[in-house]
């Protein structure tokens, strides 16, 4: 069966596709490509995201990505026969959550069936709806012998604790806090609206860590809080860049202060935990500032990214939510309760046939 998987993440980068054909007990990755929103889409996601907006502008939005989302699709060369779509997260908050992208749009569009809506299910059951790529870490990567964590560094950054040969109802896995999130939106801010975020980290280059600032920001209740735990642009979005611009610190520091709060506070949040490995995805692994600051921190653990085990870190939370699809359109439980807080699996998302 091929499925295809949509993501499009809190960086507001654009939308990752990718195609994967489920053999037996084996998932292939077909192909997967992203495309970048156009910029007057992306101004006006941030603009409704953690923010007091007009209910007209949210449903023209809901619908605009439904089509933006079936374009993507219908680029790919292998026609799925199944589609996940994440949706584009424009809040997330205790008790409730809102991703746009009509599925209807999409499964019109593109004669398939939609598994979509992914994140409610389990906060009706008492969970926090995320994080939710656990469940697809736990069956890809879980080690009978080595103890790993799976990284996903896109706008938040997000864990999943394997300890070697762990059952599921063991595996625990949060958000450990902002990503690439602020860096892009400085490096929006230094450039002048020309650039999303910090390529190859030439901008962080320029500037020196603020010592101070950073324990400032180390300060934050979140990292102390326990699992189960999740974040979003309602912690790290507009009110916390107005903050840091507030500080009147050079905006090259603060790119390069902000740069290194992202390896540390994952450090911190994985350190107990000694793991043997760590395997990095997401469009931070990108900049050579983050991995190498997790390498320095880490120097008894193999810091490597998904693309060594065979699946390209740019589409990995595509091919996930192809995967949670696949689980779903089965009436599989699919999410793990170790993770969200819910206090049970369930069969996550909704199905536009």
């Amino acid at each position: 069966m091929i499925v295809a998987g949509i993501m499009s993440g809190t960086s507001l980068d654009g939308i990752t596709v990718a195609a994967v054909d489920r053999r037996g007990a084996k998932w292939d990755l077909l192909e997967y490509a992203t495309v970048p929103y156009p910029k007057k889409l992306r101004e006006r996601i941030l603009a409704v995201s953690n923010a007091e907006a007009h209910t007209g502008e949210i449903a023209r939005l809901n619908f605009e990505l439904g089509e933006q989302y079936a374009k993507a699709i219908l680029r790919l060369k292998n026609k799925p026969q199944l589609i996940g779509c994440h949706g584009q997260t424009v809040f997330h908050g205790p008790g409730c959550t809102l991703q746009l992208g009509e599925a209807q749009v999409l499964a019109e569009r593109t004669a398939c069936p939609v598994v979509s809506n992914f994140r409610p299910r389990d906060i009706a059951a008492g969970g926090q709806g995320a994080p939710l790529v656990p469940f697809v870490d736990y069956l890809l990567y879980r080690s009978a012998k080595k103890s790993r964590v799976l990284l996903n560094i896109g706008g938040i950054a997000n864990v999943t604790l394997l300890p070697a040969g762990c059952p599921p109802e063991t595996v625990v896995a949060f958000d450990t806090g902002p990503g690439n999130m602020i860096i892009d939106q400085l490096a929006w801010i230094i450039s002048k609206g020309k650039r999303n975020y910090d390529k190859d980290g030439h901008l962080a280059a320029k500037g020196k860590p603020n010592q101070a600032l950073l324990k400032a920001l180390l300060a934050n209740k979140y990292y102390t809080r326990k699992a189960p735990k999740s974040c979003g642009r309602e912690q790290f979005g507009r009110e916390f860049i107005a903050q840091l611009l507030a500080t009147q610190i050079d905006l090259y520091d603060l790119i390069a202060t902000v740069t290194l709060l992202t390896p540390v506070t994952i450090y911190e949040a994985i350190r107990a935990s000694a793991p043997d490995e760590l395997i990095a995805a997401g469009g931070g692994t990108n900049n050579p500032h983050i991995m190498n600051h997790l390498r320095g921190l880490l120097p008894k653990t193999l810091v490597q990214t998904t693309d060594d085990y065979g699946l390209p870190a740019e589409a990995k939370e595509a091919v996930a939510f192809a995967i949670l699809a696949h689980e779903t359109w089965h009436r599989r439980p699919n999410s793990l309760p170790s993770a969200t807080g819910a206090r049970h699996a369930v069969i996550l998302g909704q199905i536009t046939p």
